[in-house]
């Protein structure tokens, strides 16, 4: 891998990393999730600046260029993390649900209790 191409993917990757830091300093995303981006920022840059570990990985995976491993590992940390981002969704609309439903119980409760005063 090329050195320019290396300087590129480890300048953007600490871009990134000050952005998300920026965004969870602002509250605009949840610690947790930072961390995330975060790690697997770290773990770019880990890769971009020793290509040694790069090129073990990419002649054990049989891959022909170590540019092609590294976009590789960012396209499988990616699906991890919208796997996880899925998951949160689907709890949440789950919660969402169950809210709702309480809410109409105690809605109708109340209404129960305010025609029980008027008789």
């Amino acid at each position: 891998m090329s050195v320019n191409i290396q300087l590129i993917i480890g300048i953007v990757a600490i871009l990134g990393i000050l952005g998300v830091c920026n965004v969870v300093r602002k509250n605009g995303l949840d610690l947790r999730y930072g961390l995330i981006w975060i790690i697997v920022g770290l773990c770019i840059i880990v890769l971009d600046f020793s290509p040694g570990i790069l090129s073990a990985m990419t002649e054990f995976m049989g891959i022909e260029l170590p540019i092609n491993m590294l976009f590789f590992l960012g396209f499988c940390f990616s699906l991890i993390i919208m796997f996880g981002l899925t998951k949160t969704a689907s709890d949440l609309v789950h919660k969402v649900k169950r809210l709702t439903q309480e809410i109409a119980i105690l809605q109708k409760r109340i209404e129960e209790l305010t025609n029980e005063k008027k008789d």
